[in-house]
């Protein structure tokens, strides 16, 4: 591989790890493997800390084709706790909220998954990467601030739910969608719809395009599999 050049690596990104974390990560052994100060990388497409999946690096001349990359579809599969909403929307902050979930049935989550399938408009989430006024939405709100951020087109391709526990209240889904959907405010919008409320325990992006996570290296693995490659320079 002629990383300087420029090559693209499949990550799975690891729990609680941010995807700059884990772009330095991987920039360290690769630079250290070629002898230079600082090798040029990027990531196509941002992962909450919290979520764990497919992250592409680029590196060299192929961080021009980043804007490309985030243009591509993607897969994830994401595990709801029904009955309760956190202001970030998932596991990140604790429940700040409460509501009844006797109503609630397998029958009516898939009818109600039906109405979010195409193209729609969605509210990014207040903890989040969104630029707003130059800065960024999430240190906003970890200030105090009140921001009210706009809501964007985004298209779901195809959403499906493939596990329902009623005693615990949780489900699971399985998404496809395009560039700039949130899976937690895709999971507050459904709790909303369900008028219940709902938040994320587990997010996977599970496919960037063509690139799935079965094709990804984890971090732990990542020196091992660096070790076999064949440098070109």
């Amino acid at each position: 591989m002629n990383f300087q050049k420029g090559a693209f690596i499949y990550i799975n990104k690891p729990y609680r790890m941010s995807s700059f974390g884990a772009l330095a990560y991987v920039r360290t052994r690769l630079s250290r493997r070629l002898g230079v100060k600082r090798l040029k990388t990027g990531h196509a497409g941002t992962l909450d800390p919290l979520a764990t999946g497919v992250l592409i690096l680029c590196t060299g001349k192929a961080t021009k084709q980043i804007e490309t990359l985030q243009y591509q579809s993607k897969e994830y599969t994401a595990t709801l706790q029904l009955g309760a909403t956190t202001a970030s929307f998932d596991r990140e902050h604790t429940v700040d909220m409460t509501y009844p979930t006797r109503h609630i049935t397998r029958e009516l989550i898939e009818q109600t998954l039906r109405q979010f399938e195409g193209e729609q408009l969605q509210v990014p989430p207040l903890f989040s990467a969104v630029m707003v006024d130059g800065h960024r939405a999430y240190k906003l709100a970890r200030k105090g601030d009140e921001v009210e951020l706009k809501a964007k087109p985004i298209r779901i391709d195809e959403i499906e739910l493939t596990s329902f526990d009623p005693e615990r209240m949780q489900m699971s889904i399985r998404v496809s969608c395009g560039k700039g959907t949130y899976i937690r405010s895709l999971a507050r919008d459904i709790g909303q719809a369900l008028g219940s409320g709902a938040f994320l325990t587990a997010l996977c992006r599970t496919r960037v395009g063509d690139v799935r996570i079965e094709d990804c290296v984890t971090l732990d693995g990542f020196q091992e599999w660096l070790d076999r490659q064949e440098i070109e320079q």
